[in-house]
């Protein structure tokens, strides 16, 4: 489902390059759900904007689906992520004067459908979360952990293949962090695949797979069996800390 080959990105800043990311090879399948961890400045929120078709690269290869994403229109782009993508990020991204029902149905706006209709995919949508009788409040009266349940809700309105998420409990405490992740697995089980950055490593040993990222390059990818003897180790850290 997700292909990247050799994927290179730099940014300008003031008068020289700044090379991001430094021939990135992944592979993330279809029912996947991953985290990307690293520090601030190893390249994983470039990494999951190139991921979600927010920004571009300059060098190598990167397949969504079968379709080769690379120098693509800002129309073309814009349908590919409207047919295949969710997105969730750490500040929820609710627009202030619209309330839950009509943050979660905006996408539906974009695509034509009639408010009607909308309105009534949106309240399914949070009745899901749990939010029903949250769906005429402003996202100012509602909680971290409604605001990015709120969020979720939006992002899979669409159907989406792939829901793509930035730091999604950054902003959460931990027992909010731990409910918005069982939502995350939850829709992870019906098929959908999850791609999240995150930089706890309690947050990631939820996921399936994790890949570590390093001043630009991927150090290593812990999946499977590793997977559980990387939480043992974790685990050992806090302990010794």
């Amino acid at each position: 489902m997700i292909s990247l080959n050799n994927v290179h990105k730099s940014y300008v800043t003031g008068n020289s390059p700044l090379h991001v990311l430094k021939g990135i090879d992944l592979e993330i399948g279809r029912g996947e759900f991953v985290s990307i961890m690293g520090s601030s400045g190893s390249g994983k929120s470039t990494l999951l904007n190139i991921l979600g078709i927010l920004d571009n690269y300059e060098e190598g290869s990167y397949y969504l689906n079968g379709t080769l994403i690379r120098d693509m229109s800002e129309k073309k782009a814009a349908k590919l992520r409207n047919d295949l993508l969710g997105f969730v990020f750490q500040s929820f991204n609710l627009i202030s004067f619209k309330n839950a029902m009509e943050n979660v149905a905006l996408p539906l706006y974009y695509q034509g459908v009639n408010r009607k209709k909308r309105n009534k995919i949106a309240l399914e949508y949070l009745e899901k979360m749990g939010l029903l009788q949250w769906a005429t409040h402003m996202p100012n009266e509602l909680s971290g952990g409604q605001k990015q349940r709120v969020a979720i809700a939006r992002s899979l309105i669409t159907r989406p293949k792939i829901i793509v998420a930035d730091e999604p409990t950054g902003a959460l405490d931990t027992t909010t962090s731990y409910e918005v992740m069982d939502i995350l697995k939850e829709i992870n089980e019906d098929g959908i695949t999850v791609v999240i950055v995150t930089h706890e490593h309690d947050i990631a040993a939820m996921t399936h797979k994790i890949v570590r990222l390093k001043d630009g390059v991927i150090s290593e990818i812990i999946k499977n069996g590793d997977l559980k003897e990387w939480k043992h180790q974790y685990r050992k850290e806090l302990e010794i800390a």
